[in-house]
């Protein structure tokens, strides 16, 4: 069987929205859609939360997720990229376990609306194509950048961001000539592990697309991006939503409101 480890990247010190993730969001903390979404693929052999923070551990060891070690501070601050995280994360598995999965599935906690097969989907992907690096969640655009410019200042000319083979001015186009395109969302992405300890990349050259639904494409950043994403998992649509019976009980949890962390009891 493929292992398929899963890792969420959960740092404590966002500064938008201070605790997100383990603020109450549609009565569970943040962080625990993501930790369901994992759970409920039998296709993800294996769990972890990476996070700096001792109050996020405890929330996702109490919702089904492992935390083996806290992240190091250099590694949690406003301007560290993925990668960082997931190489620490492979390699201290790796040195500490003897543990090397074959495949590494992202799952962001900003994303928190997903589709039910999301994850599934996504694994069989990588699986189906053996030239694939990497499988990444991605809508359609909805703004053309074949149409989008470069500005200079008020007072320079603007000057085309792209250019199309075979057609002269892309941005008098019809939308209907120009190659169709696509924006990456925070849902999903599976990487093969040779692509982050060999190539050193969590993309790779060769990335399969994961079509998701637009109506799930939320990412929180902002308040108002919450209140939208909040709004949307109370709506009925059909997505992966935490399960009480995966509460570990042993761990008491309160959610004062629902701009308040969760306190571990």
């Amino acid at each position: 069987m493929t292992e398929s480890l899963a890792i969420i990247p959960a740092r404590g010190g966002s500064k938008g929205i201070p605790g997100k993730n383990i603020r109450s969001f549609g009565g569970y903390p943040l962080i625990a859609w993501s930790i369901a979404a994992a759970r409920q693929s039998a296709l993800v052999t294996r769990l972890i939360v990476s996070t700096d923070d001792e109050a996020i551990a405890a929330v996702a060891r109490e919702y089904g997720a492992e935390t083996p070690f806290l992240r190091p501070a250099a590694l949690a601050q406003d301007d560290t990229t993925d990668f960082p995280v997931f190489e620490h994360a492979i390699s201290w598995l790796d040195e500490h376990e003897g543990y090397r999965p074959d495949i590494v599935v992202q799952l962001r906690p900003t994303s928190p609306v997903r589709p039910n097969d999301l994850v599934e989907q996504a694994i069989r992907r990588l699986l189906e194509h053996h030239d694939a690096d990497c499988v990444r969640g991605v809508v359609a655009a909805t703004q053309n950048p074949f149409k989008m410019w470069r500005c200079h200042g008020e007072d320079q000319p603007i000057t085309p961001l792209l250019q199309v083979d075979g057609i002269a001015e892309p941005y008098n186009a019809p939308r209907q000539f120009l190659p169709p395109v696509c924006w990456q969302t925070g849902h999903i992405d599976v990487i093969r592990i040779s692509t982050i300890v060999q190539k050193r990349s969590l993309t790779g050259e060769v990335i399969y697309p994961l079509m998701v639904d637009p109506r799930y494409a939320v990412d929180i950043d902002t308040q108002s991006d919450w209140a939208r994403s909040e709004a949307l998992a109370g709506s009925g649509l059909e997505m992966i939503r935490p399960d009480h019976s995966a509460v570990n009980t042993a761990v008491g949890r309160r959610c004062i409101n629902e701009w308040d962390p969760c306190v571990i009891d």
